[in-house]
């Protein structure tokens, strides 16, 4: 049996969504491994259910909403199996702001301290900040009301914004 034109095309986005797909997913599960499995479980979701798929919308809404359902699903079973949750994110450098450091460095330190803070305010900052949804898409993704994300939203641009100075100041 051949996938149809419309397989492939979906098959196509997915594959394009990838990366952003992992980094959202690191703001769920706070480590690299659980992200990748999540990341997979959610691909294999997306392409078996790629039927309900109703073309209205954002393709990336619909997968992030999955995604993040996978995760609460399999937070759930971790506290029924080992009374534990999620893993925290323990691998973090200093922040080193220069103004010769290579974009790429500087991008992935603040990654780290994006990290660092709790999951609802690092994944609204991804998905706003990051991947640029609208408050409305971030609150579809992950099924909290519009004004919450503008909350946390705000929440983390301070926390964001403290620890780098933070981080500033030790340097100096």
């Amino acid at each position: 049996m051949r996938p149809t034109a419309e397989s492939n095309e979906f098959r196509r986005e997915l594959v394009g969504l990838l990366p952003k797909l992992r980094r959202f997913a690191m703001t769920l599960t706070r480590n690299a491994s659980d992200a990748d499995d999540l990341v997979q479980e959610a691909c294999e979701r997306a392409i078996t259910r790629s039927h309900l798929w109703n073309g209205e919308g954002r393709l990336e809404s619909w997968i992030y909403a999955m995604t993040r359902n996978l995760w609460v699903d399999e937070i759930r079973k971790r506290k029924v199996r080992t009374g534990s949750g999620t893993v925290d994110f323990s691998e973090q450098d200093d922040l080193h702001i220069e103004a010769s450091a290579d974009k790429a460095v500087y991008a992935k330190q603040l990654h780290k301290l994006i990290m660092t803070m709790p999951e609802g305010l690092s994944s609204v900052f991804l998905l706003v900040n990051v991947e640029g949804h609208s408050y409305r898409d971030a609150a579809e993704i992950l099924g909290i009301p519009i004004g919450t994300v503008m909350s946390r939203l705000s929440t983390a641009r301070i926390r964001l914004a403290a620890m780098i100075s933070e981080q500033t100041e030790r340097r100096t």
